[in-house]
């Protein structure tokens, strides 16, 4: 996996042994010597740090001369040194024996990190200094620029990470010092702390001391966050859509700040529609707020350009901070220290914000910066923006324009501060780029702090866009980046403690069920006219169009943890039933027949046709036209909700209208006497298996229609008595006559349901069983779908699969089909199925489905294709931005497979675990009617009960 960790760096002082005693004994004996006051509360702030800072730490803004200080620090260590030799092996802390033999016996690397010369003779006396790869013995005189200052500086890491030969985002530390941690974070590793939350609270996971820690322990920290694996511009997109960040209203790709040959850098914005050729309309590409150029002795930074070195880029799923260490040596030869950090806070809709840092390390530099705003931004090559304003004012600097075609209004404003030394900011007044530039005069190990707070408002937030966006800068210049990270890491840390998913025995499992639920949520706005796209906010793959996914992949995640949340995503479907009533009306049917892909008004938008992967030719999409299920899909996730959080006010109101209209639809559309009297069909549609069009009866639509049907009825009968006035205007308004709910129960009794009574197998659409059959170990090393391979039309004549189809509905709908149906039609239909390279959906289903069938193995393959299919591109598409129906399948599968959790016909809500064998833990919590029921599932347990 790209994200293991090969090398474990300690801390010695309060990691390994306790010589931090003998350290505050020394200080406290030169203290007392002379005159100074000093006690434990004061020696906390000398942890970690180096002996010169210690001393000027103690001094407390005393001087003394030069010679003092060498004799004080000389007196010092010599009292130090004196202590140590009462040092044993026994003096090992608890825990770190057994520690250091089992990293050694999982072959990963190790090193000591200390700030102190003394190491070496503390090492011999614990008698364990051959078991580290290597030593840092504090600063080396002798080391080069950039590996030889002390902590808080990332220098000794570097140095030890160099020695070993493993890439800073390999590497994980151990620190108990708030200035470890610090340095170890600007080194782009992982990081542990030991001690109270509130001196080590900034490292990825904390222990009170390493007494009982265990390896896997320790590598759990990783599970927290996603890097990338170092630069490659070839995988710059990818990466890109992967490190993804974003508040709920707004995603901002991972591109870099100073941009780069082939990137794709957007920032993408619910409901900012703008009118596009093909695919009707599409999210328009923001104004890159993150743009900021870089200049270094007159010579402009890139990556491609002069030296990179210790390079490191780390998405914290807990803050949502982005981070990109590295050290750049320009051409001619100056060496800098560069950290670039943005964030956006979901407790902060319209703001957002980016750091920068440079420091020299081998000589004076003159540093530039500039901070733009870009308003030459692009979706593909179609430029969305017109009438562009901008200009400056009481230090905010701002870009407004309008979409070509919508006239949507958008603005962006920002302020900058600084730390350090501070220089003059001049504005520029640049075409379409408004922007601020500063000017430094640096030092050798002078560090400067650039900050860009931007605010972002449309016309859809306030009708003075404009005001608001420039007094929203001007409040988040005030709290500056820091109060800007600190509200980010509170949001998420509410949201983690209410939807994390905990797996023990399986870190790439963990950190692609974080990665995938951090997507989620940065994606889902507390607004309810707009929905979660099929790439989220992360990518122009679909240009923001709404699918199925939302209801049936992503929705469940919701309910079931974010309640308010799944409501809002609901609310959007309600405010867009006028689309779907004329979409109805304009194929010739009655009620209301949703989009196959929904935008801003819920009309169609699937494009008609689109060019082939080559461009030769045109490819026409027919999902628009009869891909007819999505219609019942909304009303199964409405129904879902509405069973889960007994929210009988949105049932009352649009939930049972749209499930009502819908079934109106169902009744004009299906084909009665059809193949026999008394029977009806449902032709010429797609099923979920996109790869055969213009199929008559596919199993899962009329499975969902027939649902559809009963549960309408059975609505209104639960009007009638919760809710008859609402009941009345119903039946009047949609003319729900006694007769019309006759006919919707004989459709749904007598619609075509292909399965045979004898085995129980289904047949996904009339004639599928006479097709081709495909020879599998033709194609067994292949790097296309069965489709790509086969061609449109020879996938449409072979029984090959894209996605599940007659198998979800046994997710879906449990209650309609045995056990020993799912068995049969499992082994007819998985083997038949492009599962590497066909849908994203598939997986996660394949993987509910196989651990209810008691195949935890089986599931857990197909599990992992889903949960690392952004992490570690599994289907080779995640430039185009992240999977987000398959980061919601994943949490199905995990809790409904899995977990097994399942609602009993007493209405209880139990777990019936299968876990994969190497799991040792699943635990996450739930909400149902108001109440949290908490599941922690350990190997072996056969039956677990969740009591509120």
């Amino acid at each position: 996996m790209s994200q293991s960790i090969r090398a474990i760096l300690f801390d010695l002082d309060g990691v390994i042994t306790d010589t931090a005693e003998f350290h505050y004994q020394a200080w406290q004996a030169l203290a007392d010597a002379e005159g100074i006051p000093f006690d434990r509360t004061a020696n906390e702030k000398l942890r970690g740090v180096s002996r010169r800072e210690s001393l000027r730490l103690l001094l407390n803004g005393r001087t003394i001369s030069p010679e003092q200080e060498e004799a004080w620090l000389e007196r010092k260590n010599r009292h130090y040194q004196q202590l140590l030799q009462q040092l044993t092996p026994n003096d090992l802390l608890p825990g770190v024996p057994a520690l250091l033999e089992e990293i050694r016996s999982a072959g990963l690397k190790m090193a000591i990190v200390s700030a102190s010369h003394n190491t070496p003779i503390v090492l011999d006396r614990l008698q364990i200094a051959e078991r580290f790869d290597v030593v840092i013995a504090g600063p080396e005189a002798d080391a080069a620029p950039g590996r030889n200052r002390p902590k808080p500086a990332p220098d000794l890491f570097l140095l030890a990470a160099e020695r070993l030969g493993v890439p800073p985002w390999q590497c994980l530390v151990v620190e108990d010092a708030e200035s470890g941690v610090e340095g170890a974070r600007k080194a782009g590793m992982v990081t542990v702390g030991i001690g109270p939350r509130e001196r080590v609270g900034a490292a990825d996971l904390v222990f009170p001391s390493l007494e009982g820690v265990t390896l896997a322990q320790l590598l759990y920290a990783a599970t927290w966050s996603v890097a990338e694996p170092g630069f490659d511009p070839a995988q710059q997109r990818r990466w890109e859509s992967t490190l993804t960040i974003g508040n709920g209203r707004l995603g901002v790709r991972g591109s870099l700040e100073e941009r780069f040959p082939g990137d794709q850098p957007s920032t993408l914005i619910h409901g900012l529609w703008d009118d596009a050729p093909i695919v009707y309309t599409e999210l328009a590409n923001a104004f890159d707020w993150t743009a900021l150029d870089l200049w270094i002795d007159g010579e402009p930074f890139r990556m491609d350009r002069g030296m990179v070195q210790f390079y490191s880029r780390r998405l914290d799923l807990r803050s949502g901070e982005l981070r990109r260490h590295l050290y750049w040596t320009t051409p001619a030869g100056a060496t800098v220290q560069l950290s670039f950090r943005r964030v956006a806070s979901v407790s902060e809709p319209n703001g957002a914000g980016l750091r920068l840092e440079v420091t020299p390390l081998n000589r004076p530099v003159t540093v530039r910066v500039r901070a733009r705003i870009d308003g030459v931004v692009e979706n593909d090559g179609l430029l969305h923006w017109r009438n562009l304003e901008q200009g400056e004012r009481a230090g905010v600097a701002y870009l407004r324009g309008e979409t070509r075609r919508t006239h949507k209004v958008l603005v962006e404003a920002m302020t900058v501060r600084q730390s350090g030394p501070a220089a003059p900011v001049r504005y520029l007044d640049a075409p379409y780029n408004p922007s601020f530039e500063m000017t430094q005069q640096l030092d050798i190990d002078q560090c400067w702090g650039i900050e860009k707070l931007v605010a972002i408002y449309t016309d859809r937030d306030t009708a003075e866009p404009l005001a608001a966006a420039l007094t929203k800068a001007l409040e988040l210049g005030e709290a500056g980046y820091a109060g800007l990270y600190a509200s980010a890491r509170a949001a998420l840390g509410e949201f983690w403690a209410e939807s994390d998913v905990v797996i023990e025995g399986d870190d790439a499992a963990q950190r692609g069920v974080r990665h995938g639920l951090y997507q989620l949520r940065i994606a889902a706005a507390q607004d309810e006219r707009v929905s979660i796209a099929a790439k989220s906010l992360s990518g122009f793959g679909y240009r923001g169009h709404v699918f199925w996914d939302t209801e049936t992949f992503i929705l469940p995640f919701f309910i079931y943890t974010q309640p308010q949340l799944a409501r809002n995503l609901l609310m959007y479907r309600w405010h867009t039933i006028g689309g779907a009533r004329k979409k109805a009306r304009d194929n010739g049917y009655q009620g209301a027949q949703y989009p196959w892909e929904s935008a801003e008004t819920g009309e169609e938008v699937t494009p008609r046709w689109v060019p082939s992967p080559k461009g030769e030719e045109l490819i026409r999409i027919w999902c628009g036209d009869i891909e007819l299920h999505i219609t019942a899909d909304i009303a199964y996730a409405i129904h879902q909700y509405w069973r889960v959080t007994g929210d009988d006010a949105f049932m009352a109101g649009p939930g049972a209208q749209i499930i009502l209209e819908g079934a109106r639809f169902w009744e004009s559309r299906v084909e009665p006497d059809r193949p026999r009297p008394g029977q009806y069909s449902i032709s010429d549609v797609i099923g979920p298996d996109e790869y055969h069009e213009h199929v008559n009866n596919n199993a899962f639509t009329n499975a969902m229609v027939r649902w559809h049907l009963r549960t309408a009825v059975e609505l209104l009968d639960w009007l009638h008595r919760h809710a008859p006035t609402r009941a009345a205007h119903l039946e009047k308004a949609l003319e729900l006559s006694q007769e019309r709910l006759a006919r919707w129960r004989h459709i749904a009794d007598n619609l075509v349901l292909l399965r045979d009574p004898d085995t129980g197998l289904i047949e996904q659409f009339e004639g599928f069983f006479q097709l081709k059959e495909v020879d599998w170990p033709a194609f067994a090393n292949r790097t296309k779908s069965m489709q790509a391979l086969l061609g449109i039309e020879g996938a449409n004549a072979h029984q090959v699969l894209k996605q599940p189809d007659v198998l979800l509905l046994f997710a879906l709908l449990p209650e309609s089909f045995g056990q020993k149906d799912l068995r049969v039609n499992w082994d007819y239909y998985c083997p038949r199925t492009d599962h590497t390279y066909g849908s994203s959906l598939g997986p996660a289903i394949h993987a509910w489905l196989a651990a209810r069938l008691g195949m935890p193995e089986e599931a857990y393959t197909h599990f992992m294709r889903a949960a690392l299919v952004d992490i570690e591109d599994v289907r080779g598409n995640t430039n185009e931005g992240i999977h987000a129906a398959s980061a919601g399948g994943v949490w199905q599968a995990l809790v409904f497979g899995f977990a097994g959790v399942h609602w009993t016909a007493s209405g209880e809500l139990v777990a019936a675990p299968q876990l994969p064998p190497h799991w040792k833990r699943l635990a996450f919590a739930v909400q149902a009617h108001g109440k949290r029921f908490t599941f922690d599932l350990r190997q072996g347990e056969s039956v677990a009960t969740a009591p509120p």
